[in-house]
């Protein structure tokens, strides 16, 4: 059975992006939870992928659920819909939104068309990851989350004996006054 290979960017960083592979037997609801996987996001939120031209125009709406909104055409749904029936040529692709207030935006592209499996691999799979992902939530750390346990662990927030802004008088060092002067200390 062939695999598909699609890469899914960033929309505001091209650098950013993560391949994944597919069977096309597989539904849009797997990719969709592979590529939230990838970039390290969560499933609690409204997503939906769009069929797309060249120009990166939306087309058919392909969504995680019916939503209370306007359709121009009734959506087809993720679960539901196979994705080797909306390849419509080499290059397809599709946007992926995900998070509808966020409105976290994917440009995801057909990029291969790998003739047989490899029966080792669980699909779908990422293949590849390139660039730091966004923090679905605000920032993230370029230590991640272990550092923030050592800084709760020792509290590294509070100044110790030794550490401190204030000379042994009480009084504050400031850090340029000490840096501009050549004197010896005393």
């Amino acid at each position: 059975m062939p695999i598909l290979k699609f890469r899914a960017y960033f929309e505001e960083d091209e650098t950013v992006y993560r391949d994944v592979a597919i069977r096309p037997t597989q539904h849009f609801k797997q990719l969709h939870e592979m590529i939230l996987k990838a970039y390290e996001f969560d499933t609690k939120h409204q997503a939906t992928f769009f069929r797309s031209n060249d120009k990166w125009q939306r087309g058919r709406e392909i969504s995680l659920a019916l939503y209370d909104k306007t359709y121009q055409a009734p959506p087809l749904l993720m679960e539901e819909t196979v994705i080797g029936s909306e390849i419509k040529g080499p290059n397809q692709r599709f946007i992926y939104v995900y998070d509808f207030e966020k409105n976290w935006s994917f440009l995801v592209e057909l990029i291969q068309v790998i003739k047989e499996e490899d029966p080792a691999v669980a699909y779908p799979v990422v293949t590849r990851s390139e660039g730091l992902a966004p923090s679905q939530y605000g920032t993230k750390a370029l230590l991640g989350e272990k550092f923030a346990d050592i800084e709760e662990k020792y509290d590294l927030s509070q100044g110790e004996e030794g550490f401190g802004e204030k000379d042994e008088e009480g009084e504050d060092i400031g850090f340029e006054e000490s840096a501009d002067t050549d004197e010896e200390p005393e």
